[in-house]
């Protein structure tokens, strides 16, 4: 891989620069604080992103070389693989994502992986190099060399890392010794003491102790509520009952209502009744009467009268006849008064006109008998009639009165039912069939509301005593409750520690068979190519390097013997360092991605400077070189190698 151009819009203190690089050795110089630590970074971010986490830093890197003076926050980098294809990275920092186009300008960005976190993985996936890998390798920075009391011990630290786990920041050691630590004081063993597995063990058992003496409250709260759900059970069945009694009460108590106005017209009806046989009873005594006026008026004969009167007026004329004989026989005689003699001639005319006289007023009482007769039949046929058709009147109004109340009774039925139906499609999933059927023949419904409402009461009652036991052991049942999640709660920490020691003893495993297989296959490869390197750094000073556990990273002297790699120099310690950082880059891709190093001569003298120079332009020849520097020392003994560069001036 190469980098052929790099055009900054703005990043950091760097506006609108471009620059162009070349496939071999690079030189970009510049003053301190002119921007060469920034063009890396700008590197690196346009390669992997400007991360705003802090990664432990005071401040992120997208807020640091974000420009403060300007909304433009852009680059772009285009450079080329080792199958010579080509990208441009476009990338706007303020965006998660870069644009990546080919060599037609074609945007290909939605071909490579997006990490929802770390953004597009575009470089990862051509090159199958990390940003830590990347640092860790290609890339030397001036602060990983900074001298410092103490340096040498801390270089050759990272150089044993190297050589034992290919991470420099990482102890094979360290890394056993800490997992222990961690073991230990995180989970604990059967041998220690106060240690979080063997708390939670102590804590487990005493609980299950606890929990052991109160399983009695909760068999006893079990009881009390099979017993209050018994009681509910019945309680909800009379109180439905109770309900369904209610209305039936007013069901009763509406066909009361409506058997009272039945009542009413049927008392009514049998005034009518009564009223009736009382005018047939007048009318017969009217028959009777008009009977006995018939029979009346047959007992008063007018013959016979008239031959009663005629048989009185035969008698009196038999007699004045009689007078008149012995009048005109004996009396003359005796008396010869002219005016009595003539008073007896006058007796016969008397008795014709009395005669006449009588038989008129005969005739006059008969005709006034009879007048009377005929009024008092025609008043009584009037009565008869008037009471007739007051019976017709009553008669009708009886028919209707019954056919009323036939038909009210047939609505009653009817309607009482339809309600019945009703109640019983209402109740019939809470109550029985046959007992609803049952209540609805119940006579005395008071008395069976009243004691209902006592069975309801008493329930009622009893469940509230069940309600208080059951409250008096609720704090015991809470301290179950409690102690049963202190109990689940410290299972789970129990599992959790178990699945961390577990995951520790597993990684210890992993950790000595990574150890094993990077000490038996690349160790020898990483100390050979270590031993090689710093022969030709040193001139064949230090020929030969080793490392093994007891004592770490060795130097074999010239006479044969081995001295600890932190007895020699501090440049010498450097030079070990960026050599077997750059042995590494071989084995961490197939990609010869560029050498990029920061002020990393910084304290080299001019002798080892010019050793590791021709050291890089002779065994990198395949790899891009950028040293980017503040000094012209790299400048001036390149010239005097009459190694070519190209030089690029910030």
């Amino acid at each position: 891989m190469k980098i052929n151009k790099i055009k900054i819009n703005s990043y950091g203190k760097l506006k609108n620069k471009e620059i162009n690089l070349e496939k071999n050795l690079n030189i970009i110089y510049g003053k301190n604080e002119s921007g060469k630590s920034t063009l890396l970074k700008f590197i690196l971010n346009i390669l992997y992103g400007a991360s705003k986490n802090k990664k432990g830093k005071d401040i992120s890197d997208f807020e640091k070389y974000k420009p403060w003076n300007s909304e433009e926050y852009s680059g772009k980098i285009i450079y080329e693989l080792d199958d010579n294809s080509k990208y441009e990275i476009y990338r706007e920092f303020n965006k998660k994502n870069p644009k990546i186009f080919n060599t037609n300008g074609e945007d290909i960005t939605k071909y490579f992986n997006i990490d929802k976190n770390k953004g597009s993985e575009f470089f990862i996936e051509q090159t199958q190099i990390s940003e830590d890998m990347f640092l860790a390798t290609s890339i030397a920075m001036q602060q990983e060399v900074k001298l410092e009391k103490g340096i040498e011990n801390v270089l050759v630290q990272k150089i044993s890392n190297l050589v034992e786990t290919g991470e420099d920041n990482i102890s094979y050691k360290k890394a056993v010794e800490k997992l222990n630590k961690i073991q230990l004081e995180k989970i604990g063993t059967d041998r220690s003491r106060e240690k979080p597995i063997n708390i939670i063990t102590k804590n487990l058992e005493k609980n299950e102790q606890i929990i052991n003496e109160l399983k009695k409250y909760e068999n006893f709260q079990y009881e009390i509520e099979e017993e209050k759900n018994i009681l509910k059970n019945k309680l909800e069945k009379n109180e439905h009952k109770f309900n369904l009694l209610k209305e039936i009460k007013l069901l009763k108590e509406k066909n009361n209502l409506e058997n009272e106005k039945i009542k009413i017209k049927e008392n009514f009806l049998e005034e009518n009744k009564n009223k009736i046989n009382e005018i047939k009873n007048k009318i017969e005594k009217i028959n009777n009467r008009i009977l006995e006026e018939k029979n009346n008026k047959n007992d008063f004969n007018k013959n016979s009268e008239k031959n009663k009167l005629n048989k009185k007026l035969n008698i009196i004329f038999c007699l004045v006849i009689l007078l008149n004989v012995l009048w005109f026989i004996f009396i003359p005689q005796i008396i010869e008064n002219i005016i009595i003699k003539y008073i007896f001639i006058l007796t016969i005319p008397i008795y014709f006109i009395v005669s006449v006289f009588l038989k008129n007023k005969l005739k006059a009482k008969i005709k006034e008998i009879k007048d009377n007769e005929n009024k008092n039949l025609e008043r009584i046929n009037s009565e008869k009639i008037s009471l007739e058709n007051e019976e017709k009147i009553y008669e009708n109004t009886f028919k209707q009165t019954t056919e009323e109340i036939n038909k009210i009774k047939l609505e009653n039925s009817l309607n009482n039912n339809y309600e019945e139906n009703i109640l019983i499609k209402k109740y019939e999933e809470k109550i029985e069939k046959n007992e609803i059927r049952n209540l609805l023949k119940v006579q005395n419904i008071n008395t069976e509301i009243y004691l209902l409402e006592n069975e309801i009461s008493n329930s009622k009652n009893e469940i509230n005593k069940l309600e208080l036991k059951k409250d008096n052991i609720e704090p015991e049942m809470e301290k179950i409750a409690s102690i049963e999640e202190e109990i689940y709660s410290l299972k789970k920490q129990y599992e959790n520690l178990e699945k961390m020691n577990e995951s520790i003893e597993l990684a210890k495993k992993l950790l000595s068979r990574a150890y094993e297989k990077m000490k038996n296959n690349v160790s020898p490869i990483f100390t050979k190519k270590l031993s090689s390197n710093i022969s030709k750094i040193t001139n064949e000073k230090y020929c030969k390097l080793h490392f093994n556990d007891e004592q770490g990273l060795i130097v074999e002297l010239d006479n044969g013997n081995y001295i600890p790699a932190d007895r020699l120099s501090i440049g010498t310690i450097d030079q070990l360092y960026l050599s077997l950082r750059l042995a590494m880059l071989d084995e961490i891709s197939k990609e010869k991605v560029p050498i990029i190093l920061d002020e990393a001569f910084a304290y080299y003298d001019d002798e080892r400077l010019k050793n590791i120079l021709k050291f890089l332009t002779n065994e990198f020849t395949d790899r891009q070189i950028i040293i980017l520097t503040c000094t012209n020392r790299e400048l001036r003994i390149l010239e005097e190698l009459k190694i070519s560069f190209n030089t690029i001036i910030l």
